[in-house]
């Protein structure tokens, strides 16, 4: 049997998926409307569509799926005391210009950048279906250990 550390290499590509071992894939009642939006507003590129129910997005090596929010789907609950359930983070070259264009955009920023001890400058904004996003920008190579963090495991 294959140990399961050996699910991390990817051998294969293939032309009709992202690339990347994590696609998440954010639903929405309009397809079209949110792919628009994350293009205009995030500057992600189309990169394939699949009839008018699913889309692939990209940002340089960065992917996700925008994919139909299905009939008898769960909402969103606000106010449960889980707003957040996850954040999708993506690395840009330089924050304070994409955080000009975002809110040039009109989207919600939810925390201003800051600078972070482990090397990182980021913000969060929440997108078109409410889902928090940090954008993040590398400073500086700053070793973990310097911060107090604990390298678990073998480097990539």
């Amino acid at each position: 049997m294959m140990d399961i550390r050996e699910q991390r290499k990817i051998t294969r590509n293939n032309r009709s998926a992202p690339r990347g071992a994590i696609i998440p894939i954010l639903y929405y009642r309009d397809v079209r409307a949110a792919v628009e939006w994350y293009s205009r507003v995030f500057g992600f590129t189309e990169r394939l569509r699949i009839g008018e129910h699913r889309s692939q997005m990209s940002f340089g090596e960065a992917w996700f799926i925008v994919g139909e929010l299905y009939e008898n789907a769960a909402e969103p609950v606000r106010g449960s005391g889980w707003e957040i359930g996850h954040s999708i983070m993506l690395r840009v070259a330089d924050v304070n210009v994409h955080l000009a264009h975002v809110t040039a955009c009109g989207a919600k920023v939810l925390r201003m950048p800051e600078d972070f001890m482990y090397g990182e400058r980021q913000y969060h904004v929440e997108d078109i279906g409410g889902n928090e996003w940090t954008f993040t920008q590398t400073l500086e190579d700053v070793d973990p250990g310097d911060w107090g963090g604990v390298v678990c495991g073998e480097a990539e």
